[in-house]
């Protein structure tokens, strides 16, 4: 088990304070005004608001501007944490997450506690499927749990965890055979786009990089992919290439070596991972490829480095925080009701031109 120590945004912390001193009665009607909970708390205005706005949300404050902030009604005791624990269940250490996502991982957990959740994160170590299942089983028998959220975990613990008496959520996609509720990026859709944005700039010859995970996403990354060469209305004569590479033994960059050396190479690419970005586009110059130049490329998903480097990288990133908003309805509701429907819920982000996508050089 990974134990992870809960380090509260401060909102969270002066959000749960106020929550127990409304349940005590504290105060009746109205709340005292934000300086004043600002001396009381030692705290900023923004966290002051940041906070209200967190305990505003569960119905029981009226906060209009200019106005004093009036109490709606006092709120229920929290369960006892025992008995609403939320089991986040990763197939990876966390520290090979992507920035963002690990960020909202953070922020659900934190929103979580802000309503008397309890959280703690379980990582399934590189063990084969029945060691993991015998370590899970020990686990949830000394630790029950109100529900499961399932990160990066492969179709056979999706499916042990579609048998459990406990409801599970898949932040991902999940696999075929799984009856499971999931959140996730539209990858497919995503991937069809991306490669539409491609042809439309003229390329014809592209192709997709991502890690060789059996992770539903990057399968169904690899479909959208596809698709798009092979649609109705496609462009004659193209060629869509899916270029697995192992993030096991980093075999990258002899990968790309052979993909290039082909005598008919892509004119571009589209990259799975953030992190493999950078990496793909120095190897690619060591080469005497130039970006946009030679070859063109998008990043799939969002990485905050792509908007501020000289040729910002076209990608595809959720404005604000809408993701994380989401994500935290899904759970919420999962926690209150003790179910959800088996069916995908897909979110399709923005796509972000950037300056890495050109049409391709006469050869």
């Amino acid at each position: 088990m990974l134990d992870i120590p809960e380090r509260l945004p401060l909102a969270v912390q002066v959000a749960l304070s106020l929550h127990k001193a409304l349940e005590r009665g504290l105060w009746q009607n109205v709340l005292p005004s934000e300086r004043r909970l600002c001396e009381i708390y030692r705290v900023s205005r923004p966290v002051i608001r940041d906070a209200l706005g967190r305990v505003a949300r569960d119905g029981v404050l009226d906060i209009r501007q200019g106005r004093n902030i009036r109490i709606l009604a006092r709120p229920r005791p929290s369960a006892a944490p025992a008995s609403r624990r939320v089991l986040v269940v990763l197939d990876e250490p966390a520290s090979d997450m992507q920035l963002t996502f690990f960020q909202s991982i953070a922020e659900l957990r934190a929103q979580l506690a802000g309503r008397g959740i309890a959280s703690e994160i379980f990582r399934c170590q590189s063990h084969g499927t029945r060691v993991q299942q015998r370590k899970l089983e020990d686990h949830l028998s000394r630790h029950p749990v109100h529900c499961c959220i399932l990160i990066s975990v492969r179709m056979a613990l999706q499916q042990w965890f579609s048998a459990q008496p406990f409801p599970s959520l898949v932040l991902g996609s999940c696999h075929t055979p799984v009856l499971l509720p999931s959140f996730d990026v539209d990858y497919r859709s995503v991937c069809r786009h991306a490669a539409g944005v491609l042809y439309r700039a003229g390329h014809r010859r592209i192709a997709f990089v991502v890690p060789d995970s059996g992770v539903a996403g990057d399968l169904a990354s690899e479909q959208g992919f596809l698709e798009a060469g092979s649609a109705p209305r496609a462009v004659a004569g193209v060629r869509a290439m899916v270029l697995r590479h192992d993030p096991v033994t980093r075999n990258l960059p002899t990968r790309l070596d052979q993909l290039f050396a082909s005598p008919t190479p892509p004119t571009a690419l589209l990259v799975a991972r953030p992190h493999h970005v950078m990496g793909v586009i120095l190897h690619l110059l060591r080469r005497g490829l130039t970006v946009p130049g030679r070859v063109s490329l998008i990043a799939r998903d969002h990485d905050n480095l792509f908007a501020h480097i000289a040729t910002p990288v076209a990608h595809y990133a959720f404005e604000g925080d809408t993701y994380n908003h989401r994500l935290v309805r899904l759970v919420l509701h999962l926690v209150r009701d003790q179910h959800l429907p088996a069916r995908p819920n897909l979110i399709f982000p923005r796509f972000y031109s950037g300056s890495t996508v050109a049409r391709p050089e006469a050869s």
